[in-house]
């Protein structure tokens, strides 16, 4: 029998939609992105899934996401996991800021090198390698166990801590993770074996990822 784990990228936050830089400054869910949670819940539903345990970040757009979903699902009682090894990139000095006004302080080019290279972090922040570092031991030591006893999962996190995830889980390399991009509220759901190895994977929405 495949394990089911779902990894869902919180729904558009109040700085998403400013276009500032977030990382692990703690916005709230747009009304957008609380309709996002909820359609991620319904279609969950709709495809007939239910969890025994809920994993998410210590920031708040994270875990009303998961809050959300699960009171679509009918499942608010189940357990709930925070852990700040989900949270997003920490953006260091670019937190707070408008990704334009980035630009024109510090170049395209290097924006662009800080957003998207993997191992190249912004000033007093974390690059994906630094991301990955504390998403990876904690997959591997806590919720990838609870997969494999059987346990149904959801993840509801970050873009970044997502996109380690995945490329942990998918086997991609350096250059195929800087490409990947997770929309928000759009559930991918995963049936892996005894292993951890994939079955199969599926987007459960289709959406844009910003």
């Amino acid at each position: 029998m495949a394990n089911l784990l779902v990894l869902v990228r919180h729904g558009q936050s109040e700085w998403n939609e400013k276009n500032l830089f977030t990382g692990w400054r703690d916005p709230g869910l747009t009304e957008q992105g609380k309709a996002e949670a909820k359609e991620a819940g319904e279609a969950m539903k709709a495809a007939g899934l239910q969890f025994d345990v809920a994993f998410t970040s210590a920031l708040s757009r994270a875990q009303e996401t998961n809050r959300i979903m699960l009171s679509e699902l009918g499942q608010g009682g189940i357990e709930i996991v925070e852990n700040l090894a989900l949270n997003e990139r920490d953006y260091g000095d670019l937190s707070g800021l408008n990704k334009n006004d980035a630009r024109e302080k510090w170049g395209e080019e290097q924006v662009h090198i800080w957003r998207r290279s993997y191992d190249v972090p912004p000033p007093g922040g974390e690059s994906l390698k630094m991301t990955a570092e504390r998403v990876l031991p904690y997959y591997e030591s806590t919720i990838l166990p609870r997969v494999l006893k059987g346990e149904r999962v959801l993840v509801a996190a970050h873009g970044n801590s997502l996109r380690a995830l995945v490329m942990q889980i998918d086997g991609l390399t350096q250059e195929e993770v800087l490409k990947l991009n997770i929309a928000t509220g759009a559930p991918i759901v995963y049936e892996l074996d005894g292993e951890g190895k994939v079955l199969s994977k599926k987007m459960l929405i289709e959406r844009e990822a910003h």
